[in-house]
């Protein structure tokens, strides 16, 4: 059976139809003190898995942790966390002395209520696998980076795919070797959440059709300042496609008025902008669970 919150119900419905299985939803109720109640189905099959995206993090992680403990003790005696977009994974050090490594500590958390954890596009670089982000259970990382590809070859034929930043390389690399295409890695500076300086590289991009690829979108100011020395540098268009996009605020508009033409995403994240579904992926990760629980991967 698979187990969906309101809110993400059009993404639950494409993966409950793709596997065959059972769609049920856990029906919230929040009293006016701010506490949640939920409600799930009172007798759930030995084998249960949750789809719940953690974009705005703090109030869904609540929810989670008392929807897997609810599932536990209505039957299910394997769970799986299906999370398209898992949150606090970019702090994976600690940066300076005394910060908290949430990557390390979600990941143990979620460790405790689920046997398996299956995302897309994670932000994992300090770490190689997510086997390591949830200890002892099987972590699955999948990447819809030649969903995305295959989407910009057939929107955008002959783009030059470029990478905002040196993270963004697997991605832009994985999407460009799938169809083909071109592509470039920019360098950047980050000083501060909105105050972000990329470098492109010195290429001849006069007259092409540029797509900016990343894994994520939050505020946009990566992709906001790579667009903007592409354009000056003569670029015919540029696009922006992400895994994740979260666009937070007003970031969909300030990268329409810096001349970016179109801006894709996934439906790991609801958004207007979505055009991919990661439905098929999650799917088939989940039918291999099924076959084979095992803790680990």
């Amino acid at each position: 059976m698979l187990l969906a919150f309101d809110d993400e119900w059009a993404l639950a419905q494409r993966l409950a139809d793709a596997l065959g299985w059972p769609l049920q939803a856990v029906q919230r109720h929040t009293f006016p003190d701010g506490e949640t109640r939920l409600r799930l189905p009172p007798q759930l099959p030995p084998r249960v898995a949750v789809l719940r995206g953690l974009q705005q993090p703090n109030a869904k992680l609540t929810e989670l942790w008392l929807a897997a403990a609810g599932a536990r003790e209505l039957g299910a005696a394997q769970l799986a966390l299906v999370s398209p977009y898992l949150a606090y994974m970019r702090q994976d050090i600690a940066f300076t002395p005394g910060e908290v490594v949430s990557q390390r500590h979600l990941g143990r958390l979620l460790a405790t209520g689920f046997d398996c954890v299956i995302t897309v596009d994670p932000h994992l670089h300090r770490v190689a696998t997510m086997d390591e982000v949830v200890p002892g259970r099987r972590g699955v990382a999948l990447s819809a980076a030649p969903l995305l590809g295959a989407w910009l070859a057939r929107q955008v034929p002959g783009a030059l795919l470029v990478a905002p930043d040196e993270e963004a390389e697997q991605w832009v690399a994985a999407a460009a070797r799938a169809q083909g295409l071109d592509y470039l890695v920019s360098r950047k500076q980050r000083h501060g959440d909105r105050d972000v300086r990329v470098d492109v590289p010195a290429a001849d991009v006069q007259g092409r059709a540029v797509v900016l690829l990343d894994d994520v979108a939050s505020t946009g100011h990566t992709l906001l300042d790579a667009a903007a020395t592409l354009l000056a540098r003569g670029a015919a268009s540029v696009d922006v496609a992400v895994t994740h996009g979260l666009f937070v605020g007003d970031a969909i508009d300030r990268l329409r008025a810096a001349g970016v033409r179109h801006c894709w995403s996934t439906d790991s994240v609801p958004h207007a902008s979505n055009c991919v579904s990661v439905a098929p992926l999650l799917a088939a990760a989940l039918a291999d669970w099924a076959r084979d629980p095992a803790t680990t991967g």
